[in-house]
């Protein structure tokens, strides 16, 4: 069954869910994992999920979910999927394990986006689902806060390596989430009256000797000067080692490494650049944006004012091996790059992206690319500029000089190839998108 993948976009930043618990193993996994979705039932809302997946997708229901544990179940783990068909995306993980591992379980839940928690009555919601949960399924730590921002925070290493992390856990408090659920052994290592004793909207004893903490009423605000400074209140009273002034300035550039940057993209590499910042992490897009908007690529040189004359002796024979680059290079990337079988310049900015996004230069060989990937997209290339421009080749034994004309100006598709591939940099700098634009503006 199809659902939504959140992962397809990273334009919005997303409300993360991380849990770690312990729960009886032996008993059937309908009577310990019923109360569960019940109370996953009863909060989720507009977010619940419709399709839950162990090897196939079903639409949700208590039985399907039992039908992908049965799916899914190992002889120590079982791992469930729970998505959406329709906006906001979900992309839910139950991770059961089973003795002789000790029992546990682990949920990850991201919800898109993190703004439809501006509300204090959803953020409500979500914190009476944590606390549920946390009453029935004694919890090691649980957090929810924005995935950017646990990004930029380090989650979840904190300047770790991962046998560290895998040893100790969430032994000390690195960090204070919007919401957390700090388990009774970290509780006994801050001290429990000094956790209790925390500045924040609510801090809440369980029955099992967890703390519940919510720093805000809502989840959204959290890049707020008034939501840091609560953040850096809470960190340095449960960590007195910390200073606040250190940790407050921390969290501030924090926010305005994610303050909204509106792209200003060079106009004629607007389209390929948009995919090149979708492509970087929640964390990292605003930086990213800024750094693309100062981003101005150097003006094609890749011309003649005057056309070397031809010098082959068979120009057939000579169009014929570029006919077969060229169709060489559709028949390799036609299912990746489905458009370059259309010889358009959207064709040339898919193909910009694509080489980018696999950073082909840098990842295949010198002479794999010097042989025969480069030399494919300039017979490619200049094939576009004679269908989409009207040009005519003027053919030189020395391939990096054969060329094709468009109006005044002769242009070298070959040399401007061989400079696109040598590094993943230069397919930015020396696009083939804007190589055929600069064709095209003097076509006339």
């Amino acid at each position: 069954m199809k659902h939504l993948n959140l992962w397809a976009s990273r334009t919005e930043d997303r409300l993360t869910l991380s849990l770690e618990s312990s729960f009886n193993g032996e008993a059937s996994v309908e009577v310990e994992m019923g109360p569960f979705f019940e109370t996953l039932e009863k909060y989720a809302g507009e977010w619940m999920p419709d399709v839950v997946e162990g090897k196939r997708g079903r639409k949700y229901s208590r039985t399907a979910t039992w039908k992908a544990y049965e799916e899914a179940r190992g002889e120590k783990t079982a791992t469930i999927g729970l998505y959406r068909t329709q906006r906001p995306a979900l992309d839910m993980t139950i991770r059961l394990r089973f003795p002789p591992l000790s029992p546990g379980l682990g949920v990850s839940l991201h919800i898109e986006s993190l703004g439809t928690f501006a509300l204090a009555e959803r953020s409500g919601r979500f914190v009476e689902m944590v606390r549920a949960w946390a009453l029935r399924y004694p919890v090691s730590y649980a957090s929810a806060h924005s995935m950017a921002d646990d990004e930029l925070a380090g989650a979840p290493y904190y300047g770790r390596d991962e046998e560290r992390l895998l040893r100790d856990g969430f032994d000390k408090v690195y960090e204070v989430s919007w919401l957390n659920v700090f388990g009774p052994k970290l509780v006994e290592t801050v001290g429990r009256e000094r956790m209790l004793s925390t500045p924040a909207h609510l801090v809440e004893e369980l029955p099992n000797g967890s703390v519940l903490l919510v720093l805000r009423p809502t989840a959204a605000d959290f890049t707020s000067e008034e939501a840091r400074v609560a953040q850096a209140r809470a960190h340095v009273h449960l960590r007195p080692d910390l200073d606040f002034d250190t940790v407050l300035r921390s969290l501030t550039e924090r926010s305005a490494a994610l303050t909204p940057v509106e792209p200003n993209f060079h106009s004629e590499l607007a389209p390929l650049l948009s995919r090149v910042v979708d492509r970087a992490p929640i964390h990292e897009r605003q930086r990213k944006i800024a750094e693309l908007n100062s981003f101005r690529p150097p003006v094609p040189e890749e011309w003649l004012p005057v056309a070397h004359p031809s010098d082959v002796a068979n120009p057939e024979r000579v169009l014929e091996s570029y006919a077969d680059l060229s169709e060489g290079l559709v028949a390799a990337l036609h299912t990746k790059v489905p458009s370059i079988m259309d010889e358009t310049p959207e064709s040339l900015t898919d193909l910009d992206f694509y080489f980018w996004r696999e950073n082909f230069p840098e990842r295949y060989t010198r002479e794999l690319i010097d042989s025969h990937t480069a030399p494919a997209l300039g017979a490619y290339v200049g094939d576009v500029l004679v269908r989409r421009l009207g040009g005519t080749w003027v053919l030189r034994q020395q391939v990096q000089e054969s060329q094709v004309r468009v109006g005044k100006r002769v242009w070298l598709p070959f040399l401007r190839a061989r400079r696109y591939m040598q590094s993943r940099q230069s397919l930015l700098e020396y696009s083939l998108t804007q190589f055929f634009r600069e064709a095209e503006r003097y076509r006339t």
